[in-house]
């Protein structure tokens, strides 16, 4: 237990709260790009399958390079399979489906509103205060978003392949939210980070193959470079490094604040657009973008005070 302990503290001290941040923001900014290499020949949930199955290998793999241990109590299992099934399946499932109908654009923005479900659920579930200025940070931060995407909002339709994109955006929404209140409860259980998010994304993939398997989807693979090359991006840093990374902030200063993770990504792969897909600014980006980082700023400020774990060795 006390090898466990000091795995699980080193793990936290290493990077700052500042880094946590950056590292998901970069990243999934960045995956945006890399899954539009993802849809085509292979369907969206058996490449879901594939990244987190790999994850999870990688993941667990390196747990026990690292000498932790990979056992779980049986109520650990339940807990992390959830997490897994939220986290790591529902949600990208729901993601990949929604864009079938529309633009990754609205979507982000329909996204972004984890912000406030975050908000709601920390207050509901574990009675966390809403501090005024992390809710007008919050709200800055989703309004930027709108003004980022404001042409494609702007033109949203109402038809009903439309209305279907928008009902399972919002559905993985609300299914993301939940997987980080899951994973914030997760700390309880005094549990290595790496370990239980390893095992959770393997009982994420697992639960996409058998929606697979399920649903008559057929197993395909394309060896094509830009798809395997997307598909080792999105696994090694999109899911492990990032996910790691986003889950240890959450633990650290909640999944509200974490949260806002999602408001910042869309602003990443709008600049990812700029410079590889020809993304043309508006007045009304630029004014995004402006609130984007105001907010950023009311949100974090003073974050790296003293945290729930010191950063000093212990005995």
């Amino acid at each position: 237990m006390a090898l466990m302990r000091r795995a699980r503290l080193a793990y936290h001290c290493r990077m700052s709260t500042l880094s946590l941040y950056s590292a998901a923001v970069l990243i999934w900014g960045s995956t945006w790009l890399a899954i539009k290499f993802q849809l085509g020949e292979v369907a969206p949930a058996v490449s879901v399958a594939y990244r987190f199955g790999l994850a999870a290998l990688m993941l667990l793999a390196w747990c026990r390079w690292q000498r932790l241990s990979l056992k779980l109590p049986f109520n650990a299992h339940v807990s992390v399979a959830a997490l897994g099934l939220m986290l790591f399946g529902l949600n990208y499932v729901l993601v990949y489906e929604s864009e079938r109908f529309l633009n990754s654009g609205v979507v982000a923005v329909v996204f972004s509103l984890i912000v406030f479900l975050n908000l709601i659920g920390m207050r509901l579930f574990f009675g966390t205060p809403i501090a005024p200025r992390v809710l007008v940070g919050a709200v800055a931060g989703v309004l930027g978003v709108l003004l980022l995407f404001w042409p494609e909002v702007a033109h949203f339709g109402r038809g009903s392949e439309a209305m279907l994109g928008l009902t399972l955006a919002l559905g993985s929404t609300v299914v993301a939210a939940g997987g980080n209140l899951i994973a914030y409860r997760n700390k309880a259980l005094a549990l290595p980070l790496p370990v239980t998010t390893g095992y959770g994304m393997a009982y994420g993939a697992g639960l996409v193959a058998a929606y697979v398997m399920l649903s008559g989807t057929s197993w395909t693979m394309t060896w094509s470079l830009p798809y395997v090359s997307s598909l080792l991006y999105l696994t090694v840093f999109g899911s492990v490094a990032a996910f790691l990374s986003y889950l240890t902030l959450i633990q650290r200063i909640g999944a509200d604040r974490a949260g806002y993770v999602g408001v910042l990504v869309p602003m990443v792969a709008l600049v990812m657009s700029t410079l590889f897909e020809g993304y043309r600014w508006h007045p009304e980006a630029a004014a995004g973008l402006v609130l984007c980082l105001a907010g950023n700023v009311l949100v974090l400020w003073r974050v790296d005070g003293p945290t729930p774990v010191p950063c000093k060795s212990r005995g």
